[in-house]
Formats: C-alpha cells, structure tokens, sequence
C-alpha cells in the first residue's frame, strides 16, 4: 500500500531532528496552500504559518541541521552503492541532488534570515502570542497592509517565502528519501494492539502506519529508538475514544536510512 488517496498515514518521528523537520514540512505545505488565495484571511494565514517557521528557526541552527541529514543521507547511500538491486544511475542521480541541497544551504547561497528584518514581521510576531493579538486596532499596519490589491500582497507573499525555499527543498528530500527507505509490510494487530522491539544497530528514524481512508478509528502511536507500539483507538463522539478490541490489519513501515 502506498501513500495515495485511498490511505491515511500516520508517523512517528524517533529522533527529535525528524520531528522537527516533519513540523516544518507541515508549515510549509500549510503556508504554500493559503498563499493561492487571494483574501485577506488567507494572507493573514500565510503569515502565521511563516512567522511559525521563523519561530522554530529561531530555536535552532535549522541550516546546520538539514546539512548534517544531508550529508548523513550522502554517507548512506554511498556505503549501499555496490548492494545488489542498487540501480547506478539512480544513485548518481540522487546523490547529485544531495549535493546540490547541501551547497544550496550554504549561508552565501540564502538569505531566509532577512525575514526577522521586516518591520511589519517583527510587529506581528510580537502580538503573536496574544490571542487574538493582531487584530485591526492592535496592529493599525498590519490593517493597512492587508488593504492593499491582493496581487500586490501575494507577491510579497511570495518574495518572502521563496527566501525560505532552500530549507523546504531540503526538507522535501530529506523525507522523501527517508520515506522511500522502507518496504510497506502488513501487520496484524491483535485486539488493536502492536508492538515491535527496533534494532539499534539500524538508524530507524521514522515509523508509518498506513490503514484505508475510510477506517473507523484511529492510530495512536509512541515509542523511541528501542521500541515503539501502535493503539488502534475508536472516536466516540463527545467522549473519550476507546481503544479497539477487535484485530486489526495495518501496512507498516519502519524508516531507515
């Protein structure tokens, strides 16, 4: 079973990187998605997904850190290059694509950092922990800016996140490459319940659980490097869910690269 329509796929990051990368990614799909509108809300939405992605920038050293997956990827795939099964030109062109994400990265080649800069930014980002805080009256420039014509406002919209377009190519292949690791494997989980022990001596970093679309409950997962379970849970509405008691059949994929 694959990532498609008919599916729905829950992760489980096992290293804080990963969870880290999955978030941004997050953003970033939720900022480029409410950019194609044209209302002020959806700018307004914009925005906030960007100040969020600043926000956790402003936490870590993002650019060391998808190098170093970067490159740790590089490794990886260059001690399987004469595994058998291993297409070469394939290979070659992947591990070019590294290449050029990691350069890509360098600080002479970005300039995402510019967005703490803009005074407009700055003013909402400081309300941004207020409910509510960026309201008409609290940020009169903000009210002014968004009153501009909406293809003027998405342009700039734009400018902004193509500064941070480095970070989310990198992150894109990262996860694709990440996600692509592993065969799917069906998996019966009795009276709802699955637990597997992780070899440590293999760099597990992502767990998928894949069910149909239109399953009745849900995947809770937890776990970390040693180990990790699966609870098949059942909504209830207005209630706590309940967990399933009845076995369950799942697509699993433990993440390896």
């Amino acid at each position: 079973m694959s990532n498609v329509s008919d599916s729905t796929i829950y992760e489980l990051p096992l290293n804080e990187r990963i969870r880290t990368i999955l978030r941004l990614e997050f953003l970033f799909q939720q900022a480029r998605y409410s950019m194609r509108g044209y209302t002020v809300w959806d700018s307004r939405a914009t925005i906030s997904h960007i100040l969020d992605i600043l926000n956790i920038m402003s936490r870590i050293d993002l650019r060391s850190e998808l190098a170093k997956e970067l490159e740790r990827q590089t490794s990886a795939l260059i001690a399987i290059s004469s595994s058998p099964g291993v297409d070469p030109s394939i290979l070659e062109d992947t591990l070019k694509k590294l290449e050029t994400y990691t350069q890509n990265l360098n600080p002479a080649n970005h300039s995402g950092h510019d967005l703490n800069k803009i005074e407009l930014l700055k003013l909402i980002r400081q309300r941004d922990a207020i409910p509510g805080g960026s309201c008409d009256f609290d940020i009169p420039i903000y009210h002014f800016w968004l009153k501009q014509l909406p293809e003027q406002r998405v342009k700039i919209l734009e400018s902004w996140l193509n500064q941070l377009e480095n970070y989310r190519m990198s992150i894109d292949v990262i996860l694709n490459l990440l996600r692509e690791s592993a065969i799917n494997t069906p998996i019966t989980a009795e009276q709802g319940f699955y637990q597997q022990t992780l070899d440590t001596n293999i760099p597990f970093q992502l767990i998928r659980v894949i069910v149909p679309a239109d399953a009745s409950y849900y995947a809770e997962m937890s776990g970390g490097k040693h180990r990790f379970s699966v609870r098949f849970m059942l909504p209830i509405s207005g209630e706590r869910p309940a967990p399933c008691t009845e076995d369950i059949e799942f697509q699993l994929s433990c993440c390896a690269l």
